[in-house]
């Protein structure tokens, strides 16, 4: 599955929260190449919902090969919330999900 557009993040916060389940790990490569975009819109879109929603979202990934500035700064400030982190490791992602 690869995630293009707002909708299809709804469809899969649809099919968790059925299960009962609030919190979210995505591999960053399952993400389309707009998320990477910023002036697509489609990250903030898509981490609003999870703020909307009240889920916690997790995004695993090198992110280093993101070198723009206004990455860097998405990143920095998503992090610094409780909702969505961008994290290294499964590792890391799950500890971020479970202490926050």
């Amino acid at each position: 599955m690869t995630i293009n557009t707002s909708g299809d993040i709804l469809d899969l916060m649809g099919d968790i929260g059925t299960k009962e389940c609030s919190r979210i790990i995505i591999h960053m490569e399952t993400f389309s190449k707009d998320f990477f975009d910023l002036r697509s819109g489609l990250a903030g879109e898509i981490l609003q919902k999870f703020s909307n929603y009240q889920m916690k979202l997790a995004i695993v990934g090198d992110f280093t090969e993101l070198k723009s500035k206004s990455w860097e700064a998405f990143i920095r400030e998503s992090n610094r919330g409780r909702t969505v982190r961008f994290v290294s490791t499964v590792e890391e992602a799950i500890s971020s999900l479970t202490n926050k």
